[in-house]
């Protein structure tokens, strides 16, 4: 096991390599340091001086791959390839291209855990809302019940987020007042802040996840251990809850991992209309400035939180099924 957990990571630090690459590639590509600059100073005059003082300002004054010292040396390290883009993997991000903008991972360690507090009780419900909801119309399938429990699966499934966005808050907050339409706070205040993007992303993920852990219950249902455990006498919700979820755990891991990075990430939506200081508004606001160096940081980030969740999904098949041996 412990060789596999080696190989995976090196094929996961060759992975974040490639995006890292391809990425630095594409950004310097589409937009030079002249180009960045001219959209980030702005106005009509935009004299050769002031570009040159913005890049200066950021370390974009320099060659791109490779430095051609006039003393014949040549250096990889003073670079902007060295200074954007290998300091990433020893998490020193730099600054943000945008003016009003400051020490990239300075924000990114204050706004992680903005992330944390709306993504993690979101997770947990979502992992247990979806399971029982499936289990539930699995143990009255071919009824009216289950009939009708998939038709609302799919009209969740089929309504966009941003619906559920803005009824949700026309309805809780400016009908009910029961929650703030938009803000943060922190402290235990920060409850009624979240309550109502964690409740309306709950609903928006439902119909998907509980159509997908349907399928794998029924097919799971068929097994023989299935019609053993009722031969036996036992109740249809023992064999639902403790038989066939725990042989279903695999495919449910597998779903519920993919959605462990944005638990460090964040939600780009959610987080952007009801106004919470997150790593999800953080790329919004980059986006929006057009500030490369932020986007940058957010993909390699991203790309090695998919990694990291992948190996750990391996590393829970263990668990769940002891047969599943990594070699």
């Amino acid at each position: 096991m412990v060789a596999y957990l080696i190989r995976r990571v090196i094929y996961g630090v060759l992975i974040l390599l490639g995006v890292n690459l391809a990425t630095f590639y594409l950004f310097f590509t589409v937009n030079t340091p002249d180009d960045m600059a001219r959209m980030n100073i702005g106005g009509k005059h935009i004299t050769q001086d002031l570009i040159d003082k913005w890049k200066s300002e950021r370390g974009y004054d320099k060659p791109l791959y490779w430095n051609d010292k006039k003393d014949g040396t040549e250096r990889l390290t003073d670079t902007i390839f060295w200074d954007r883009s290998v300091s990433l993997f020893t998490l020193h991000f730099g600054r943000a291209d945008a003016e009003s903008a400051g020490d990239i991972g300075h924000e990114v360690a204050t706004r992680m855990w903005v992330s944390m507090q709306l993504a993690a009780p979101l997770f947990i419900l979502q992992v247990i809302a979806s399971t029982v909801f499936a289990l539930v119309l699995v143990m009255f399938r071919h009824s009216r019940w289950d009939f009708w429990g998939v038709v609302l699966c799919v009209v969740m499934l089929s309504i966009s987020s941003l619906l559920y966005i803005i009824v949700g808050q026309l309805f809780f907050s400016r009908l009910l007042k029961l929650v703030p339409i938009s803000g943060y706070s922190s402290g235990w205040d920060v409850v009624k802040f979240l309550a109502l993007p964690i409740l309306l992303s709950l609903i928006s993920r439902l119909g998907t996840e509980a159509r997908l852990y349907r399928a794998m219950f029924l097919e799971e249902i068929g097994r023989d251990y299935v019609r053993t455990a009722r031969a036996k006498g036992l109740s249809e919700t023992v064999v639902m809850f403790k038989h066939v979820l725990r042989n279903a755990l695999i495919p449910i891991m597998t779903s519920a991992g993919s959605y462990l990075p944005y638990v460090f990430m964040g939600s780009l939506v959610f987080e952007g209309f009801f106004g919470l200081p997150g790593l999800g508004a953080y790329v919004i606001e980059a986006i929006t400035k057009q500030d490369f160096a932020v986007v940058r940081t957010m993909v390699f980030v991203g790309s090695a939180l998919y990694i990291a969740s992948f190996v750990l999904i391996d590393i829970a098949y263990t668990w769940a099924d002891p047969r599943v041996r990594l070699a």
